[in-house]
């Protein structure tokens, strides 16, 4: 007879290498688990304290051989100092409202991802992205998730075009932001930085300790940003430990 709990346990596997999207010349490799059934939120709440990523229905890492850049990172709620920079951020896109939509993808968010992968992402691993692949990206969940809307106020003070958008699960210890988009064309604007600004206040509202930002490269310009957000933590041997 099977044992219920030996059964409940996830199984790991391993992809096959392929090239490293942030560091040339490496190859890249991942261990995932899948997410289903019942155990698939407090899974995947584990498996991102243990520094994992969710994609749709899997939770994956990085496994790379004689290779381990990618750090996992989150943001410390409570303590973060917020900087004169970010000040003016917030000042900046004061004409933002943010709402929280189920997560359904819309044929205006894919309008959206199409041109910010366009701009910022072309020929990257997502360049090829469809309708259908966004639909499942954003659809195919088991856990608690949403997608944070930023639309930039029209003249009469109501919520007009979007601006930018973060697809979030929401974990017992904080909120991680699975994957955002926004308009390239609004450089001055930073949105992905507001978007992270928004994200801590969202945490702190709801009494949430960290906001999760995914894997931190040292000396990628793609992952640069995430250093300046402060205090953050960095995943290591010993665990969690300020970066």
């Amino acid at each position: 007879m099977t044992d219920q709990r030996t059964a409940r346990l996830p199984q790991f596997f391993l992809t096959p290498g392929g090239p490293c999207p942030y560091l040339p010349g490496r190859t890249e490799r991942k261990v995932f688990a899948r997410l289903t059934g019942t155990l698939a939120q407090p899974l995947n709440e584990a498996l991102t304290h243990s520094g994992f990523r969710r994609s749709q229905m899997i939770a994956y890492r990085p496994a790379c051989e004689n290779c381990s850049a990618c750090i996992s990172v989150r943001i410390v709620v409570n303590e973060f100092d917020i900087s004169r920079g970010h000040r003016r951020n917030l000042r900046r896109n004061a004409d933002l409202v943010r709402s929280q939509v189920l997560p359904e993808a819309t044929r205006e968010q894919f309008a959206l991802l199409r041109t910010y992968l366009d701009a910022r992402h072309a020929g990257g691993g997502m360049s090829d992205m469809g309708l259908f692949d966004y639909v499942a990206m954003v659809e195919e969940t088991p856990v608690n998730t949403h997608i944070a809307e930023y639309r930039q106020k029209n003249e009469g003070g109501e919520p007009g075009p979007l601006m930018a958008a973060a697809l979030t699960d929401v974990l017992r210890d904080g909120l991680s932001m699975v994957y955002s988009y926004y308009h390239p064309g609004e450089h001055a604007r930073s949105l992905g930085t507001h978007m992270i600004l928004d994200h801590i206040a969202q945490a702190r509202e709801r009494g949430l300790p960290y906001v999760y930002l995914g894997y931190w490269i040292r000396g990628s310009d793609k992952m640069d940003y995430k250093s300046r957000f402060r205090p953050i933590e960095a995943l290591g041997p010993e665990g969690w430990e300020r970066l």
